[in-house]
């Protein structure tokens, strides 16, 4: 396996459509604390932990809190998220991803998860994705938030493939530093103009195929 490219991706907004689901609850979260939160805020919180995510939130709106209350207000937002998360099906799968993990699982390649979430095996769990996935790195195995590479990079070491051989999908800007700081190939999935620093950006997965990644060099 150590010659076969790896491939790694992060799965909100991603793999499944929950980055609507975490703006919602970060926006009602911030409503109750008087803070105003939109799109253009929820965007730097992309790819980003949940504890950094409130400590950017409550900057913005120039607020100190307790460390009580933080921790209450990490888990209100959370629950309001996974009240969400728990209706998700394979319906929420974004398109083009399952036939792409399925053209991957067929030529043997390694593949994994790289996340910030904590609830991502509840997430793949509910889509029925657990299995595509030989290593589930996320927010419960790493210390350092992307744009630290930590997450890639405990990745690849699970799956016992180089960072030089690996692929990174992502639709974050941290995330794409991270990829990138960890010397493995960075693929976009988003607006190109925000995310790029990606070496190759695509709106979604169905603008390209397998065959594309057979033309690309994974090498340093």
């Amino acid at each position: 396996m150590k010659n076969k490219t790896a491939f790694i991706f992060d799965l909100d907004g991603v793999i499944v459509d929950t980055a609507k689901f975490h703006f919602l609850a970060w926006q009602t979260l911030a409503e109750k604390i008087g803070i105003q939160f939109t799109e253009k805020e929820n965007e730097q919180l992309k790819g980003v932990s949940r504890v950094k995510s409130l400590e950017k939130i409550l900057a913005w709106g120039n607020k100190t809190i307790s460390d009580e209350e933080f921790q209450r207000l990490m888990a209100e937002k959370n629950q309001d998220y996974l009240n969400h998360v728990y209706q998700m099906t394979k319906a929420d799968i974004l398109p083009g991803v399952l036939d792409f993990l399925k053209v991957l699982k067929s030529k043997k390649h390694p593949i994994a998860l790289g996340s910030a979430s904590k609830n991502s095996k509840t997430i793949l769990k509910a889509v029925g994705l657990t299995d595509m996935f030989e290593a589930i790195v996320d927010g419960n195995e790493v210390t350092k938030a992307k744009p630290n590479p930590e997450v890639f990079l405990k990745a690849a070491e699970w799956l016992n493939t180089s960072p030089r051989h690996s692929i990174v999908f992502e639709d974050s800007i941290a995330g794409i530093k991270a990829a990138n700081t960890a010397n493995m190939l960075s693929i976009g999935i988003g607006d190109k103009n925000i995310l790029s620093e990606a070496d190759y950006c695509f709106n979604n997965f169905m603008e390209f195929d397998y065959q594309f990644f057979e033309k690309i060099k994974v090498t340093g």
